[in-house]
């Protein structure tokens, strides 16, 4: 009973902490969307019920359980409605250092409040919400669908089908502070803050800013946030090591350079068709004004190279939900089509052509391999290719000599040196012993003659 008066909307303990790490993560957020995130399943059940409404009650309310519970524990707090309605939840200080506990992070890597927090609808912090969910794509677990009709187990199915997105809320970070000025902690005026911070290196993406638009700010001032992006780029501090570092590479890793390719890291821009402003306008736009920032320039093998470039590249909510990071829904400034997450902020060209290079290198160095094979000699008594040992030794010329068998491989000129010696000593020993037999014959005569003298 103690248990239920603490949390007396009934949530569990795991159903509570998953609501900290997503509001941890994502600051202010509802139900539904914290409902999608952690627990996708639910998505697919209640497919009963008659109306839309009535399905979303349903399946969002054991999180706006564990959020009525929350907010009794003081750790959250109401913010107001979104501009269709929905009620917004917000961290309080001590929940922000809860999530904080959740997420195995410390107070100064878990950002700032969104903007317009609780206010106005809320509408940007919903757009950074709903592309973190259209980045990972959450899959539900199927066997917490079963027993559910034939066409919410098929919609489930298709959803674990589908392309993965990419990392978990906890690769996730929002509101953070990018200085060019002050510290981490205690950011100077002028910096940029970054709607989203993707860390995903098991994904193949160590590091990826992202900013999001609701197609309501000029272009001018979407630029402008690309100047305070470089400007924190081309900071540098000193770092443990005493050696001076970029300062973003201080608090995020990410692997060194290609060769002749030394980017910043990307920033990806995300348009959601809200405001008056076309998104494909903007995009062009943006582009325009920002260009300095990210165009490289050619290199020798019809490729370009983004020596201190930011890469920049944008796509729309709807196309990045249709097609997730996988699809073809991101535009790279400078570049004509669409291409997938990866594609777009690496640099596939320059990837293909250095590919090229080494297979040319490896088919030449194997062509000359061949050649060099076939004028390998081979010994001319056994029939055996010379080592490479051998083959140098038997052309080596020293002191006017050369080798003495240079058609022979080392076993068959051991076995040649090795009879020729033998037949030395066997002529030798001949001519000692005709020496021994023709001074035998001497002797032999000369005693005879003294016999007869002496007689």
């Amino acid at each position: 009973m103690a248990k239920r008066n603490t949390n007396e909307a009934g949530s569990s303990t795991g159903l509570r902490a998953d609501v900290l790490r997503v509001l941890g993560v994502l600051k202010a957020a509802t139900a539904d969307q914290i409902q999608r995130l952690s627990s996708p399943h639910l998505t697919y059940r209640h497919t009963l019920k008659k109306t839309a409404a009535a399905r979303k009650e349903a399946r969002t309310a054991s999180h706006r359980g564990a959020l009525n519970d929350l907010r009794r524990h003081g750790l959250s707090v109401d913010g107001g409605r979104t501009r269709g309605g929905e009620e917004v939840r917000l961290l309080t200080k001590d929940g922000l250092a809860a999530a904080g506990l959740e997420l195995d992070r410390g107070p100064e890597e878990m950002g700032g409040m969104p903007k317009s927090a609780g206010r106005s609808g809320a509408s940007h912090a919903m757009t950074v919400n709903e592309t973190v969910i259209a980045m990972i794509r959450p899959k539900p677990d199927l066997d917490l669908v079963a027993g559910e009709p034939a066409e919410a187990i098929a919609a489930a199915q298709a959803a674990v089908d589908a392309p993965d997105g990419i990392g978990t809320i906890a690769s996730y970070a929002t509101e953070v502070a990018l200085p060019s000025t002050g510290t981490w902690k205690n950011p100077g005026v002028g910096g940029a803050w970054a709607d989203i911070v993707l860390t995903a290196p098991e994904a193949g993406l160590p590091l990826l800013f992202i900013e999001a638009d609701n197609c309501t700010e000029e272009a001018p001032l979407i630029a402008g946030k690309f100047d305070k992006y470089m400007r924190h780029f081309h900071r540098t501090v000193k770092d443990t090591d005493g050696q001076d570092k970029p300062m973003w590479r201080t608090r995020w890793s990410a692997p060194e350079p290609r060769w002749g390719d030394a980017t910043h890291p990307p920033v990806l821009l995300v348009f959601n068709q809200i405001g008056k402003r076309p998104a494909l306008n903007q995009m062009e736009k943006v582009a325009a004004l920002t260009r300095e920032h990210w165009q490289g320039q050619w290199a020798d093998g019809g490729f370009r190279i983004y020596n201190g470039k930011m890469p920049i590249v944008a796509t729309t909510l709807d196309l990045l939900r249709e097609h997730g990071p996988a699809g073809p829904a991101f535009w790279r400034f400078g570049r004509e089509d669409r291409q997938n997450l990866f594609d777009a902020i690496g640099n596939p060209r320059r990837d293909a052509a250095l590919a090229r290079r080494a297979e040319e290198r490896r088919s030449r160095l194997a062509q000359e391999a061949a050649e060099r094979e076939a004028q390998r000699p081979v010994c001319e008594d056994c029939g055996q290719k010379f080592t490479d040992d051998r083959w140098k030794a038997s052309t080596v010329v020293d002191w006017g000599r050369g080798d003495s068998h240079p058609n022979l491989c080392d076993d068959c000129k051991t076995r040649a040196l090795a009879a020729e010696r033998q037949a030395e000593q066997a002529e030798r020993e001949r001519q000692e012993q005709e020496r021994q037999e023709a001074e035998a014959a001497q002797d032999s005569k000369a005693g005879g003659w003294l016999g007869r003298w002496r007689s």
